[in-house]
């Protein structure tokens, strides 16, 4: 992508107000809805098993983020993957912590091989745990945070576009997207995000609102927030008045800030 189609696809999501399914954690599911709704976008945090069914079909894309994890999520997450594939809707893999524990990586590695559709959207330490020993090095997390630099995830990153056909995001101080025919780096953001928590799942829940107007790749969105990132930064004093300036800088975001801040490089194969 390039930055006028990034523009493009931005427009498209205001326009378009995309409903966007969530079935995310405890901690940020208000940043998250909040996060779509300065965007332009739609969110409904749904995680019955009474309703997926009625709902997927009216959403244009489902966002999974596994980060307050247990058994009855697990199959709620399973059944809301199924009704995607079944409906033709885009899913975006949040594998929060994959690798600290079993059942993360289990549950990441489950949902990542049950979806379509599928982008992946991690730090680099969840990317190299979700493809385990394919990734030729070994996880540095902990928790759900990552010790591994970006370039140290690409050679994971590169098996997960392969083995799932998906496109990757790998978050970080310069955000990394792969899919099967390019590469894109993106240098923008600051350095309080990673002080406030949730930063990486908004971006996850944007990830979404971009693939329901089609746009797939993940790029949009890391840009989006990359941006808006470094705008909140400007008028915040620290990681408390971030969070709330990041919601502003979304809602404002144009064009003309878009094309002077935007850092992108792409490059094909």
């Amino acid at each position: 992508m390039n930055k006028k189609q990034i523009i493009t696809a931005l427009k498209a999501v205001r326009v378009q107000k995309p409903l966007v399914l969530n079935i995310t954690n405890y901690v940020v599911m208000n940043n998250s809805a909040n996060g779509l709704l300065a965007l332009g976008a739609s969110p409904i945090m749904a995680h019955s098993r009474d309703e997926l069914a009625e709902l997927v079909p009216l959403v244009g894309a489902v966002v999974i983020n596994i980060g307050t994890l247990d058994s009855s999520w697990i199959e709620r997450m399973v059944m809301a993957v199924m009704l995607a594939n079944q409906h033709g809707k885009p899913v975006v893999l949040d594998p929060v912590g994959c690798g600290a524990s079993s059942l993360r990586t289990h549950t990441s590695r489950r949902l990542a091989g049950l979806a379509e559709r599928l982008i992946i959207r991690a730090n680099a330490s969840e990317i190299i745990a979700l493809a385990g020993d394919n990734a030729g090095v070994e996880a540095q997390g902990r928790g759900v945070d990552s010790l591994d630099g970006v370039e140290s995830a690409l050679a994971a990153a590169r098996y997960l576009t392969r083995h799932y056909g998906a496109s990757v995001v790998i978050s970080g101080e310069t955000d990394i997207i792969l899919d099967e025919n390019s590469e894109t780096r993106l240098n923008n953001g600051c350095a309080m995000m990673p002080f406030v928590t949730g930063m990486g799942c908004t971006l996850s829940a944007l990830t979404g609102a971009f693939a329901a107007v089609g746009e797939t790749s993940g790029v949009a969105a890391a840009a989006v927030m990359g941006v808006a990132g470094e705008l909140a930064a400007d008028m915040a004093r620290g990681p408390g008045s971030l969070q709330l300036n990041l919601l502003d800088a979304l809602y404002r975001l144009d064009a003309e800030a878009l094309d002077n801040r935007l850092k992108i490089a792409v490059t094909t194969p």
